[in-house]
């Protein structure tokens, strides 16, 4: 009697397996996602495997990716594995099959003999005469040193049918005679992918197996597998794959860091929206939302509301700003989880950003900033340039003609940055003085609010769109404001006796 993965659990256990052969790929990232508000939603267990058997293409770069990636999504798992340190279980769970009757020993070389081509469109089978050869004879082999597969013997005979049921595909079947007799084991006695990954989902006790529909074929292989090793096969659930706008599956090779979860990480996304983003590929819930928080996916999601359809990430290439290098959707929801954001919590994000790149802001000043650029901002590091004039003692060169007032000319700018400095030296640097007192000098002089505020505008920030203007002095400052206003003078042509 096959014994349930289930274990009779109502429980959910989930896995997330990735191979440490590259950076963490956006597909990847959602396929973890996937899992963990499943395992989240059914109250269930989220576990972590590193599938680290592929020793000749494993890199300590591609696992300190992984979990670079995975720290960073900021979700958490239960538990722990390596499967480099599972290897016995899984040459156990071979030769176990092989102790059935399930798998023979195959002592050809690997590249020649005639090899069977009777499957389905003309594919590879097995080696005539490995599968034939009696137990003594291959016994007798193996103790004479002659190195071997291990290949599972796949039924050919009585048409038999492989099936399964696929949470988001359906019934899948395939003619077990289609089947290749695939290796469990290596010549050198090390597990393949599909015998290691078994072995440990069934000791694992997983109950659902979610992952991308890369792996829709292979699932047959598994089944087998279960099923010769004793167990009831856990549920699959297999995703939709991410694609470009071409249509061609994502790849760094072809795409480059837009696929790496990292690019978006460093290009200032916010972990929450990036979740969010990657959960509207190939998803969607009943009510059709798509700004949602944590709290709120892990509750909408389910397996029935996974589409069949690829999803397609929508950037341009090439991209001609750092924004296009991203989906519009993912740049829109960044922004609307930064507003979301308390002031605070955005504040904390932001100042490593910007002591990161050399400017000496304390958390203080940080936290009166943020909340002038919160609505001026779509990914974290636009900080740097919305929020830029804070961070300097000199702005950079602007044009001078910028500081002349709509329907005005030089001589009104001269005008209004003067009598402005007189005002800024005395004034009180808050909110409502400042309103008031320049407001006062607008009528003073005879011209439109609009018009004095410009160049005094352009005077303090280097450019006329900024955040509003009487808060913006507040941060600046006395000192700061009547300096620039001083050097604007200067640019336009204003002799300062």
């Amino acid at each position: 009697m096959p014994e349930s993965l289930a274990n009779g659990l109502s429980r959910p256990r989930v896995r997330f397996a990735p191979s440490p052969t590259g950076f963490l790929h956006v597909g990847s990232a959602r396929t973890f996602i996937f899992n963990w508000l499943y395992a989240r939603h059914h109250g269930g267990s989220m576990i972590l495997r590193l599938d680290d058997t592929d020793v000749e293409r494993n890199t300590q770069a591609s696992v300190d990716s992984i979990f670079d990636g995975l720290k960073w999504l900021n979700l958490g798992w239960d538990e722990e594995y390596k499967q480099s340190e599972r290897i016995e279980l899984h040459r156990k769970t071979a030769w176990t099959i092989f102790e059935k009757g399930l798998a023979y020993r195959d002592f050809t070389p690997a590249h020649t003999g005639e090899a069977e081509k009777s499957g389905a469109q003309g594919t590879w089978l097995f080696n005539p005469g490995a599968r034939e050869l009696s137990a003594a004879e291959s016994d007798r082999r193996a103790a004479a040193g002659e190195p071997f597969a291990l290949r599972f013997r796949v039924p050919r005979e009585g048409g038999q049918l492989i099936r399964f049921a696929d949470a988001v595909y359906g019934e899948q079947m395939k003619a077990a005679a289609d089947i290749e007799d695939f290796a469990l084991l290596r010549s050198d006695g090390m597990p393949t992918y599909h015998l290691a990954s078994c072995a440990d989902d069934a000791d694992l006790r997983i109950s659902h197996i979610i992952r991308g529909q890369d792996h829709l074929t292979n699932t047959f292989k598994h089944v087998l597998i279960f099923e010769a090793a004793g167990f009831t096969p856990p549920q699959f659930a297999h995703l939709p794959l991410l694609v470009a706008p071409d249509g061609t599956k994502l790849s760094k090779r072809r795409h480059g860091p837009v696929v790496s979860v990292t690019t978006y990480r460093d290009a200032g996304f916010l972990s929450e929206a990036f979740i969010n983003f990657l959960c509207l590929l190939g998803w969607s819930p009943k009510n059709d939302r798509e700004n949602m928080s944590l709290q709120e996916l892990t509750d909408l999601f389910s397996l029935e509301g996974i589409n069949r359809s690829n999803a397609v990430v929508n950037f341009k290439e090439p991209a001609t700003t750092p924004e296009e290098t991203f989906d519009p959707k993912a740049v829109w929801l960044n922004a609307e989880h930064i507003r979301g954001l308390p002031v605070e919590e955005l504040s904390a994000r932001l100042l490593p950003i910007v002591q990161g790149e050399g400017f000496d802001v304390s958390p203080e000043k940080m936290l009166r900033i943020t909340p002038l650029i919160r609505e001026r901002i779509k990914l974290l590091r636009d900080v740097l340039t919305t929020a830029d004039f804070f961070f300097v003692d000199q702005l950079p060169p602007y044009d001078p003609a910028e500081l002349i007032p709509q329907k005005g000319d030089a001589a009104m700018a001269s005008k209004v940055l003067t009598r402005a400095r007189e005002v800024l030296a005395n004034v009180e640097f808050k909110h409502d003085p400042l309103d008031h007192a320049l407001r006062a000098a607008a009528q003073e002089l005879g011209v439109k609010a609009g018009q004095m505020f410009q160049p005094i505008r352009v005077a303090v920030c280097g450019r006329k769109n900024a955040p509003p203007l009487f808060e913006t002095l507040e941060v600046l400052g006395r000192e700061t404001t009547l300096a620039r206003i001083e050097q604007a003078l200067q640019k336009a042509g204003v002799v300062v006796g």
